[in-house]
């Protein structure tokens, strides 16, 4: 098992053209939020938009869309149900925060599932919907990378009585699916077909609502820059965690909010690029 380090981290980081534009850093797509979860849209967004993509769309119901317009201005919108996915102009795609787990969510991920060919990452409800539909794991794409907590990847895999097990599982289903999965932890590790690296950033102060949310939009935000799908997971974890633990200068464990861990990825990611 190897660390993830702010070296490693560093190196991978791509410096910005300064002649470059909006449509050099990618689109990215998030498909997140549903009544009463609108918060899990607004966390992705805001967190993806503060990781550096070019452009970013997000997908809300219908009825929700004035929560998004307001909130966030510097996304886009399709509303999910009536605008049909011009999936092609999208660089990557973040899937689950707070969508739910009815009918219209499970015909509509698994639409995507199956028509989208480029970098996606799926969290949180669409994790519950795999956990009921197992059969859909042999048809993610390959490098799709899924980002479970403890309690999503037992329901995925099976019961297990530690994080040990759960990692010796975890290996063998990525290369059983050829995924990348992002075990949510004390110590998060990343595990793809044959490699395994553990995070050196984070504190408890994650351990509440919100986070994975967070994570999803930092995620995909690198995917949507270009990032191959295991460099984008390990910077994304990395940053994530050091936003948090920037964060816990200003805050406690117990009153940090994950909106003031995103307000820290500018101060996380200076402190990367600084040698």
């Amino acid at each position: 098992m190897k660390k993830i380090t702010k070296n490693y981290v560093r190196a991978h980081i791509k410096k910005r053209d300064a002649f470059s534009n909006k449509n050099d850093y990618g689109h990215a797509l998030i498909i997140a939020g549903n009544t009463g979860k609108m918060g899990a849209a607004v966390i992705a967004a805001k967190a993806c938009l503060r990781s550096g993509t070019g452009l970013l769309t997000v997908s809300v119901p219908h009825d929700e869309r004035f929560t998004m317009q307001t909130t966030i201005p510097e996304a886009m919108l399709e509303i999910r149900g009536v605008n049909e996915y011009d999936l092609h102009k999208f660089s990557a795609m973040g899937v689950g925060p707070g969508i739910g787990v009815d009918a219209f969510s499970e015909e509509t991920f698994t639409h995507l599932m199956t028509n989208f060919n480029k970098p996606l990452l799926l969290d949180a409800d669409v994790l519950t919907l795999l956990a009921s539909n197992k059969n859909l794991l042999s048809k993610l794409p390959k490098n799709t990378i899924i980002t479970p907590h403890r309690n999503e990847f037992d329901r995925l895999f099976g019961k297990h009585n530690n994080n040990t097990d759960r990692i010796n599982t975890a290996i063998k289903k990525a290369h059983e699916f050829g995924i990348i999965i992002i075990l949510k932890n004390h110590i998060t590790a990343i595990i793809a077909p044959d490699k395994l690296f553990y995070n050196t950033t984070g504190n408890a102060g994650l351990a509440k609502g919100g986070s994975g949310d967070a994570l999803t939009g930092i995620i995909t935000a690198f995917l949507a820059q270009g990032y191959t799908p295991l460099t984008a997971a390990k910077i994304g974890v990395y940053l994530h965690g050091l936003a948090a633990d920037i964060t816990l200068k200003q805050q406690s464990m117990e009153t940090m909010l994950i909106t003031d861990v995103i307000e820290n990825l500018g101060k996380a990611l200076k402190k990367i690029m600084r040698k």
